[in-house]
């Protein structure tokens, strides 16, 4: 019964997202086939709940899968640059491209994203070793580098409010026909389950990637190529969503320990109940208004951050 615990309790908060928001949804009304009912829950609550499953877990697995590559407890998509070189790509998009579709700013926002963590990662290479906070560290500025770059150029030409968008994590526009690029997701999620036993091979160094008769350099520019998809597709959909890459893989790494094909889905799993349950947060602590699900994670998640991080500490 344990073992199935974390998926029933994903269930559960799943069904409860479908009936809560400001338009009221009943059982009843749906068994009795009430026309405005359905057409809410097919066109707005289905499609939402089902973004937050994909992106919770994508984000989460994201950062375990980074985490494991470069055997660091404190990285992820958000700590590397990598997010904020995609909303430069997208600013990219916007500014050469004004009347882009939702596609070609997703393949900006992937190039630059893959590129960036490309960087990073040789970056990385001439950084001291010795204390695990400095890669993050140096991640958060070379981010911030990027996406103060990013705000320069919104503010040069006045589109600062749709850069803005993309920015916070907010799930309250996402609508049938306007949602589905988050469906990349899955594949990334399945390819990246299949290469499990190659990424725990790619933490232990080349050298043991080699003498195992593995392609370290390309198995890890797939991983990146894999996961700058995936985030950049979550991103481009619902926006950033802070520290979810970072807090869920360690919490599971406690609950389960860190055999990466054996926590994977569970890092899945628990990623998109913590953003499920964050996303019914924000619609009824100050309803009828909706506070950025972003805002619910980022406090949470900060404490959480802390509290993995003196955990460390104590060690």
């Amino acid at each position: 019964m344990r073992k199935y615990l974390p998926l029933m309790t994903l269930l559960l908060v799943s069904l409860l997202s479908l009936f809560i928001g400001v338009h009221n949804i009943t059982i009843d009304g749906i068994l009795h086939g009430d026309s405005q009912q359905l057409m809410m829950l097919n066109k707005v609550r289905l499609p939402r709940t089902i973004s937050l499953i994909l992106a919770g877990g994508m984000v989460s697995i994201s950062g375990k899968v980074m985490q494991h590559m470069m055997q660091n407890k404190f990285v992820s998509a958000g700590t590397i640059g990598m997010m904020d070189s995609a909303r430069l790509g997208i600013l990219v998009a916007m500014l050469f491209f004004p009347a882009s579709t939702i596609l070609l700013k997703s393949t900006f926002a992937f190039i630059f994203a893959f590129i960036s963590s490309l960087t990073f990662l040789a970056l990385s290479r001439l950084l001291p070793k010795g204390d695990e906070m400095i890669l993050p560290l140096a991640g958060i500025m070379y981010g911030n580098i990027i996406g103060s770059v990013a705000i320069f150029f919104a503010y040069q030409f006045q589109i600062i409010q749709n850069l803005s968008s993309w920015l916070q994590g907010n799930f309250s526009t996402i609508m049938k026909g306007q949602y589905e690029l988050i469906y990349l997701t899955v594949p990334v999620f399945i390819a990246l389950y299949l290469m499990a036993y190659k990424i725990t091979v790619l933490g232990l160094g080349d050298e043991v990637a080699a003498s195992l008769g593995m392609n370290y350099k390309l198995i890890q520019l797939i991983v990146l190529v894999l996961v700058s998809l995936g985030s950049s597709s979550v991103l481009i959909m619902v926006g950033s969503i802070p520290f979810l890459g970072i807090i869920i893989p360690n919490l599971v790494s406690i609950l389960y320990g860190d055999h990466l094909k054996n926590t994977l889905n569970l890092t899945w799993i628990f990623g998109s109940i913590f953003l499920v349950v964050c996303d019914i947060l924000s619609r009824t602590l100050i309803a009828p208004y909706e506070i950025p699900v972003s805002v619910i994670v980022g406090s949470l998640g900060g404490a959480m951050f802390i509290f993995f991080l003196l955990r460390r500490m104590r060690r």
